[in-house]
């Protein structure tokens, strides 16, 4: 019943955003870096982020989530603020990038840290690089979502797969609450004419959520670490790629572009959905080797 109440919340959330935006001329303007033709309100990952903490807070009160995840995923309150405020006024990248090291030094606190890198040959288990390696994947993680936000039901897709992914392979009722938070939102945004946008608000928090689920599942079983590298390696391939291809050609990398695969395949012809869909695919090879493969390291090569 409560995956039915938060459904419907988020949905209506969502439509409540869409219209308070167009209200107050809150929309993103057509420029020559947009992957849309019309100007389309934005800010919609605020219905998103209401629905998910208030699922979070029930499965805290009701005892089906452990306390040092639950405070660990309540730090990315302060990472969807702060976005919020940058949907708003754009702040700078160096401002962006002290906080979010702040509130991924927080969460990993509060996670109780990484206990193990495990590379199969040999293994970290240095508290102090455990720590730093964990608070730069946090950063890393979050700019990486925002990054990938730029076509209709793409990153929304790809946080269903997760949360699909994660509930099957580890359990945990969280990943349910967080799908249906999402597609509450994913109603008004999938397709060619997205009815409202994402924003960073939700896009940072999206990235913030996988790379915490990553660090705590890697508690659990140091192999889990890679699993999640797999399943999230659409995302962090892409973006990656593209950011040492921008430095190499001497670009300033904090500036806005167009030059992902995925906004090379739009730019190509292809439309949203279809990048979506093909990307829908690619993911679910992704999981087949993640479940099938029995040697972690034999899928991730």
């Amino acid at each position: 019943m409560i995956y039915i109440a938060l459904l419907i919340l988020s949905f209506l959330l969502t439509y409540f955003v869409k219209n308070y935006a167009i209200k107050k001329s809150l929309v993103a303007e057509v420029n020559e870096r947009s992957s849309h033709t019309v100007p389309t309100p934005h800010g919609g990952g605020i219905a998103i982020v209401a629905t998910w903490f208030i699922g979070l807070t029930y499965l805290y009160i009701n005892n089906q989530i452990e306390s040092n995840l639950f405070y660990a995923l309540l730090v990315g309150a302060g990472i969807s603020a702060i976005s919020l405020v940058d949907d708003m006024v754009q702040l700078k990248a160096s401002i962006r990038m002290i906080v979010h090291f702040i509130f991924a030094t927080i969460g990993i606190y509060l996670l109780g840290g990484l206990d193990v890198l495990d590379f199969g040959i040999f293994n970290i288990s240095n508290v102090y690089i455990t720590s730093i390696f964990s608070i730069i994947a946090i950063v890393y993680f979050i700019n990486i979502a925002n990054f990938m936000d730029g076509l209709n039901g793409f990153i929304g897709s790809e946080m269903i797969f997760l949360c699909l992914a994660g509930f099957i392979l580890f359990g945990g009722e969280y990943f349910i609450i967080l799908a249906v938070a999402i597609l509450g939102f994913l109603y008004w945004n999938f397709g060619n004419h997205a009815k409202i946008f994402l924003g960073d608000v939700g896009s940072t928090l999206f990235g913030y959520n996988t790379a915490i689920f990553t660090i705590y599942y890697s508690n659990i079983n140091s192999d889990n670490l890679w699993i999640w590298l797999i399943l999230f390696g659409l995302f962090w391939f892409d973006a990656t790629l593209t950011i040492v291809r921008r430095k190499l050609n001497g670009e300033q990398i904090t500036q806005a572009h167009k030059k992902h695969a995925y906004q090379r395949l739009q730019q190509s012809g292809w439309s949203h959905t279809k990048v979506t869909t093909y990307s829908i695919g690619v993911n679910l090879i992704l999981f087949f080797f993640v479940y099938f493969v029995s040697n972690i390291f034999i899928a991730f090569c």
